[in-house]
């Protein structure tokens, strides 16, 4: 095989596999090539992924060692895709009776779901992370796109018990801005005692499903490591039940039907 061959299969390998360990003899096999060369492949592979800005291969040294793909976008396509986006959410038509956001379309779009998802990684990438949980319903598809860079399962907490998912934990919790008592579920199957989790959000206001989310996951000993939310909204009357969080757009005036819609906290860090 040429090695221009072996390059495309092996980069192929590696962005379809995030954050997975594998060792250079099952390349070797793969390809018929020694180490030597297949060792001088990764390197060529991490700085082109360097170059383009989208993540690095970390090597493992010794005989249970590898390498493994490390998704990190850079900083300039972050505030070039924000950017975008802004300009898309700042349409006075998107405004909803109540105060809230359209944002559908948006979430219903592959592609950029999978772009809200790198930047995410990009923050989130140096923690340790077991799984990514978030609320039903719009949530999911943001959930997913960020646990298949971090190669870890979704955890969906439900707003109701369903019998076929088995025995579930649920508490009550009070939303932050309509001050109603509301409901949480998540199944004892789902996720296991003292993992690392991420939470994604689509959309908060003073964060109070985000809190009831964080009391739920300490039934199951989990730590939150991470907390990221697709859009907050920016209300100087509200207080904020939550600090610690990344968000990619704020957004005010939704009363007003001014709308304005900036940079998040995303690239503050």
């Amino acid at each position: 095989m040429k090695r221009s061959d072996r390059l495309v299969g092996l980069t192929n390998f590696f962005v379809n596999n995030p954050q997975k360990l594998v060792q250079l003899s099952y390349f070797t096999e793969r390809y018929n090539a020694s180490k030597s060369s297949i060792s001088e492949d990764l390197d060529i592979i991490n700085e082109m992924l360097k170059y383009e800005g989208i993540g690095s291969l970390e090597r493992f040294p010794g005989a249970a060692g590898g390498a493994k793909y490390i998704p990190n976008f850079t900083n300039e396509n972050s505030i070039q895709f924000i950017q975008s986006l802004c300009e898309k959410l700042e349409d006075p038509s998107r405004i909803l009776p109540g105060g809230y956001l359209y944002m559908s379309d948006l979430l219903g779009d592959p592609s950029i779901v999978r772009q809200i998802g790198k930047v995410f990684v990009s923050a989130f990438f140096k923690k340790e992370i077991d799984a990514v949980v978030t609320v039903e319903t719009k949530g999911i598809p943001l959930a997913y796109a960020v646990a298949d860079y971090l190669n870890v399962p979704v955890v969906v907490i439900r707003r109701n018990m369903r019998v076929t998912e088995g025995s579930s934990v649920s508490i009550n919790y009070v939303s932050g801005r309509s001050q109603r008592i509301q409901t949480m579920v998540l199944p004892k199957r789902n996720l296991q005692e003292g993992m690392n989790v991420c939470i994604i959000d689509d959309f908060m206001k003073a964060g109070g499903t985000v809190t009831g989310m964080i009391s739920l996951l300490e039934e199951f000993k989990a730590t939150v490591v991470g907390i990221g939310v697709f859009a907050e909204a920016e209300d100087n009357n509200n207080e904020r039940m939550i600090e610690q969080y990344t968000s990619l757009i704020k957004v005010s005036n939704l009363q007003n039907k001014d709308i304005n819609v900036k940079y998040g906290s995303i690239l503050q860090k």
